[in-house]
């Protein structure tokens, strides 16, 4: 009995969430090995050969991006440079579902940035779902807490980051290539840790250790092309919940790796950020299926 197109779309998302979670997993364990920066230009190397690998299968042998493009293309980049950085700084220094938690709070914040930015409409419910969510984000950092501390404010600012990179990315002409996209950023993060590893040094990298690298860039180009295969399937409102499956992922991997095992705060606050997440993916879905039966009229 073949499945569904919602049930293929959210295998998919299951799968893409796992391989994130894996390639956060991967590159967590190199922490005692690698200095931040070597370990984000090692992986952003085989990354970006990998993208540029699947970019030339896919026909894209020449990148023509018009000028509005470039500047979206440029902040999104930006963005994510940033991201990248304060997100393994607070992987590296926190347990990896207290970071994976904080950065499922981003479908609330895209929420509230879409409204704010660019006018979208957003109901009472929906904000109400947003400031019950950051609550639930309070709970797992929980300031002025002996476990707050400044690895915290980075998976914040990686959330803010993330926001950034999504909304330029909302901006980019439906005619340019994910695959172009997705190369140009991999290429500059790499060079963003070619930087860094110019200023803090460079060390012996055991044959071991580049092995989890491979693997992390191997997971986070599965995890790249899952997620773009999500959206060519199913309900956008019936698949997108099924992101949050990544917190379970962390969690298990953080205690078979790592020996992390979240406290009860941390449960409570990500079980309220997943379930206002959740809501907030129902009021949308229901939102677009009332427009879509009684569409306004045209002037």
């Amino acid at each position: 009995m073949p499945i569904s197109e919602n049930t293929r779309g959210a295998l998919l998302m299951i799968g893409s969430m796992a391989a994130f979670t894996l390639n956060d997993t991967f590159i967590k364990s190199v922490a005692p090995d690698l200095s931040l920066f070597q370990a984000i230009l090692i992986r952003g190397f085989m990354t970006t050969v990998l993208l540029a690998v699947f970019a030339l299968s896919q026909g894209v042998q020449r990148i023509v991006i018009g000028r509005a493009d470039w500047k979206m293309i440029g902040l999104r980049t930006g963005a994510d440079i940033f991201a990248t950085y304060c997100f393994l700084m607070a992987l590296f220094n926190m347990p990896i579902a207290s970071v994976t938690a904080i950065l499922q709070s981003l479908p609330l914040v895209i929420t509230l940035a879409g409204a704010v930015f660019f006018g979208e409409k957003v109901g009472w419910r929906r904000y109400g779902a947003i400031l019950i969510g950051f609550g639930g984000v309070l709970l797992i950092i929980r300031p002025g807490a002996a476990a707050f501390d400044m690895f915290s404010i980075y998976a914040l600012a990686a959330v803010g980051f993330v926001v950034v990179r999504d909304l330029s990315t909302r901006r980019l002409s439906r005619d340019v290539p994910s695959a172009s996209v997705a190369l140009i950023n991999a290429a500059a993060i790499m060079a963003m840790g070619g930087i860094g590893t110019l200023v803090e040094g460079w060390q012996p990298v055991e044959t071991a250790v580049l092995g989890r690298l491979a693997g992390a860039a191997l997971f986070l180009i599965g995890g790249y092309l899952l997620s773009i295969m999500v959206m060519r399937v199913g309900e956008i409102s019936v698949v997108a919940p099924f992101r949050y499956t990544a917190l379970v992922w962390a969690i298990v991997t953080g205690i078979l790796v790592f020996g992390e095992i979240p406290d009860t705060l941390t449960l409570i606050g990500s079980a309220i950020v997943v379930g206002m997440g959740i809501y907030t993916f129902y009021r949308e879905g229901r939102l677009r299926r009332q427009l879509a039966a009684n569409p306004a009229p045209r002037g």
